[in-house]
């Protein structure tokens, strides 16, 4: 029976959420070069899949974190996904701006979240963390207790795990890079060459073809 990791892994291989190109390279927002791209907003786009992340969501949450009061969307990836698993554990949702809006409230939680209580992050991809764990600490100023965060998927760099246990967050996956690429070469959406090109890639991926 195949685990959740192989099973993301592999629906996010069939609706090309991930694209892999060994030979060429992407470039992220950070300037970083890159043999792939994720984009797991695609998943929203197909009912079974969408739902089969929910339901992941929800039976990792399940295993993982217990006296759970209230589900936080990270934007905007994070959004949808945790709207959709906090209907599922009936449980109140709030989501996070990536910066507080320069008008009204100035927001940067929207929502109804009370200083103590317990909150689980949802997030679709992790890559340094950095990101994520800027809407953590909007969480904690807003008197909030995280009890962690799970995301779809995550690069698995060394970097994201410093800044993760820095920071005092449990940081749960439902995939993971190693387990895409078991799954990619596989199912041959790449081949066995390119395996040692993707590693060395995540190795240090700052400063892959410079």
């Amino acid at each position: 029976m195949e685990s959740i990791a192989q099973q993301v892994a592999k629906h996010l291989l069939q609706i090309k959420a991930i694209k892999l190109e060994p030979q060429n390279h992407f470039t992220w927002a950070s300037g970083w070069f890159s043999p792939i791209y994720c984009d797991n907003r695609k998943t929203l786009s197909y009912p079974d899949i969408r739902s089969y992340i929910r339901d992941a969501f929800v039976q990792t949450a399940q295993e993982n974190f217990d006296e759970l009061d209230v589900i936080a969307g990270v934007a905007t990836g994070g959004i949808a996904h945790g709207a959709l698993v906090a209907e599922k554990m009936q449980k109140p949702f709030v989501y996070v701006r990536t910066a507080s809006k320069g008008h009204g409230l100035e927001n940067r939680v929207e929502g109804v979240v009370k200083p103590g209580q317990n909150v689980l992050v949802i997030e679709d991809l992790i890559s340094t963390g950095k990101s994520s764990l800027s809407a953590v600490a909007a969480l904690r100023n807003s008197g909030c207790n995280v009890i962690g965060m799970i995301a779809i998927f995550t690069y698995s760099f060394e970097t994201a795990s410093i800044n993760f246990k820095n920071a005092g967050v449990n940081l749960v996956t439902l995939s993971n890079y190693e387990t895409l690429l078991e799954q990619a070469n596989a199912a041959g959406y790449i081949r066995e060459k390119d395996l040692e090109t993707l590693k060395v890639w995540r190795k240090d991926p700052a400063n892959w073809k410079k």
